[in-house]
């Protein structure tokens, strides 16, 4: 028997051949507990491994399959791997060719749901401050649902009814399939850059979780929260919950629910209308009743029916002032006149030209500084006396000096 030498890479390939050959191997399910896992984001592909008590399988999922999961993996979950056996040449590694996985024990779009909700709610966009009120009196309500289902005509039924002031815009979508989630992200942008939009409503009719679906990705989730227009989120029936209703600024249980929401019942409008235009009646006769009463206190006052009394009465008091006024002047100035004339009286008294009327004479220099001494007459000198009704130059001759007494 002779022995042949194999390459490495013949020994690989070889067992490739009968691992790809096997058909126990391809395909293949296996179960167990992902660890070590990686997810390459660049290319998209997922590499780890599935470990039970006693081993460990290595596996990879390319990108090509990992795009279709609904759920992200991660260390310590066990599930349920559908792929095939077979031999890594390169490295003679043998690894499972991950072609589809499942949460074993939970589906996987419940897993992707309760996944992005808690993601979301970490980011802040179930925050209730986050959320504006939806318009009390909307001009415009953006629809974002199916042209075809029910939800459409029962919310563009209600709010016609309710509030036909306002103008509906409708965008018709797909709301369930592969294209749901684009079309519904595109059309919450296009609501956003149309005028004049107060609210929007956006949703559908009821349906199984994988017919909601598109409701709970994240792409649509994320344009909710991004929208400027405030959004009411009207997804299936009343025990439905998708993560739009939690992104979004109201949640409605039922599409019709939503129309009811977004806007007011014209009949209660009305109702309040008429119920303030009473109460505004009201008020006013009894302001006008009370304005009444003090316009007939104000006409049975003295000072309307006799509106020239008061100035009759300051004219009397004008009056009686003025007397008093006068009399007080006449009695001070007649005062005044008896003192101006004693005191002319004590004046004249004191004049000396009264003097001189009784005899006297007031000796006085040539220049009239009046002579008060004889010693200030000089011999030879000339002075003047002055009397009562005259003057008199005088020369002195002698000079006779005053005696002791």
């Amino acid at each position: 028997m002779s022995t042949s030498v194999l390459t490495v890479s013949q020994i690989n390939g070889y067992l490739k051949s009968l691992l790809d050959g096997d058909p126990n191997l391809n395909p293949v399910y296996v179960s167990g507990e992902i660890s070590n896992f990686t997810d390459h984001y660049r290319s998209g592909h997922l590499y780890f491994s599935l470990k039970d008590e006693k081993a460990v399988l290595k596996a990879v999922m390319f990108a090509s399959s990992a795009r279709r999961l609904r759920f992200r993996p991660a260390d310590g979950m066990k599930v349920l791997c559908r792929g095939r056996i077979s031999l890594y040449e390169a490295s003679g590694q043998y690894q499972l060719y991950v072609e589809d996985m499942q949460p074993d024990g939970l589906g996987a779009l419940n897993l992707a749901y309760e996944q992005l909700k808690s993601r979301l709610e970490k980011e802040g966009l179930f925050d209730a401050a986050r959320k504006r009120p939806i318009p009390r009196y909307p001009r415009r309500i953006g629809v974002i649902t199916s042209p075809t289902g029910a939800a459409v005509r029962d919310i563009c039924q209600i709010l016609g009814r309710r509030w036909p002031l306002a103008e509906i815009v409708f965008c018709p979508v797909l709301v369930q399939g592969e294209g749901a989630a684009p079309q519904l992200v595109d059309a919450l942008a296009r609501m956003n850059r149309i005028e004049n939009v107060d609210t929007i409503i956006i949703g559908r009719g009821g349906g199984s979780l994988e017919e909601l679906w598109a409701f709970n990705e994240e792409v649509v989730a994320r344009a909710v929260a991004a929208s400027q227009i405030p959004v009411i989120s009207a997804v299936g029936h009343e025990t439905d919950f998708t993560i739009c209703d939690f992104v979004a600024d109201l949640r409605a249980p039922t599409p019709s629910a939503a129309a009811e929401l977004a806007v007011p019942d014209q009949a209660e409008e009305k109702l309040m209308v008429e119920s303030a235009k009473y109460a505004l009646k009201s008020d006013m006769e009894s302001l006008l009743a009370q304005c009444r009463l003090e316009l007939d206190s104000l006409t049975a006052s003295r000072s309307l029916r006799q509106p020239l009394e008061p100035i009759v009465q300051k004219r009397n008091e004008l009056s009686h002032l003025t007397r008093r006024l006068t009399a007080g002047v006449s009695l001070s100035v007649s005062r005044e006149k008896e003192e101006l004339s004693r005191l002319t009286g004590t004046l004249d008294g004191l004049s000396p030209l009264k003097v001189l009327n009784r005899g006297y004479a007031l000796a006085q220099t040539e220049t009239g500084k009046t002579i008060r001494s004889v010693s200030q007459i000089q011999k030879g000198k000339a002075f003047r006396l002055r009397f009562a009704d005259g003057e008199a130059r005088c020369i002195q001759a002698e000079k006779e000096e005053p005696h002791e007494p």
